[in-house]
């Protein structure tokens, strides 16, 4: 990996983290096309790259990051399904990574759910969330463990289907990606470790160079999206996925096969 294939990978983790279009997906994807994906650098640098991004929410929400002990055990309550889930499933996860197929179907079928979620769920107005609500939204946020789905997709429907208004919903789907994002980036990092795996001081430059690229572009996301989505809702996010999956299976199929490996 170059600096400019680092720039890439972490504009993309910054502007599609928090969007509900899948931030793996898309990495993977743009880390194939540039013949990078089967780096084991690459791995790990698309998930350390998530300090960045998760830094960027607590700079956003910094007051509500010092609400009350409530808050943080509700984000407790929703974090624990991704942390059992994906210690049991942690393999078959890695495994699906690697398909481009499913992928692109996760993004299609994502997609199509996002134009009828507002027909669904309607306009909700809960703007406190319960325990029942956090963990609810803790199981759908673990959709997201398969590749194409969008972690922010997931938990944002799962807060709608609660009642929530978008931006709550929203809000709190950006709250949960730090200790979900935290812990991945951890865990990851440690599996690294253990397996011997060596960073050299250009690694680490690019992990740098990464975090901070991604830390401003998710700033902007963020903002951005919040005032996007209270007006327009989700249905421009449903074509972009569809379009995008629709795409991937084209050239995979079609024009060259993807290999993700």
């Amino acid at each position: 990996m170059n600096s400019w294939e680092a720039i890439i990978l972490a504009i993309i983790e910054g502007l599609t983290e928090f969007l509900p279009v899948s931030s793996t997906g898309h990495m993977i994807i743009a880390s194939s096309f540039m013949g990078i994906a089967h780096e084991e650098f690459t791995k790990l640098f698309t998930i350390a790259i998530q300090l960045g991004t998760i830094l960027s929410v607590v700079v956003l929400y910094v007051k509500r990051f010092f609400q009350s002990i409530d808050f943080y055990k509700k984000l407790f309550v929703a974090f624990l399904p991704a942390v059992v889930l994906g210690l049991l499933f942690n393999d078959l996860i890695d495994a699906l990574l690697e398909s481009p197929v499913t992928v692109a179907i996760s993004l299609i079928v994502g997609g199509f759910i996002l134009l009828r979620v507002d027909q669904w769920f309607g306009q909700g107005n809960e703007e406190d969330i319960s325990y029942g609500t956090a963990l609810k939204i803790g199981f759908f946020q673990c959709l997201a463990m398969i590749p194409g789905v969008s972690r922010s997709g997931a938990s944002i429907v799962g807060g709608m289907a609660q009642k929530m208004s978008r931006t709550a919903a929203a809000e709190f789907s950006f709250f949960l990606a730090v200790p979900t994002m935290l812990g991945a980036t951890v865990k990851k990092s440690y599996d690294y470790y253990r397996a011997g795996f060596e960073l050299t001081s250009e690694h680490l430059q690019l992990l740098a160079l990464g975090n901070i690229i991604g830390f401003i572009v998710a700033l902007l996301a963020i903002k951005s999206f919040i005032n996007f989505l209270s007006k327009s809702g989700f249905k421009i996010f449903g074509y972009y996925r569809i379009i995008i999956g629709a795409c991937i299976l084209l050239i995979h199929f079609f024009i060259h096969p993807l290999t993700l490996i």
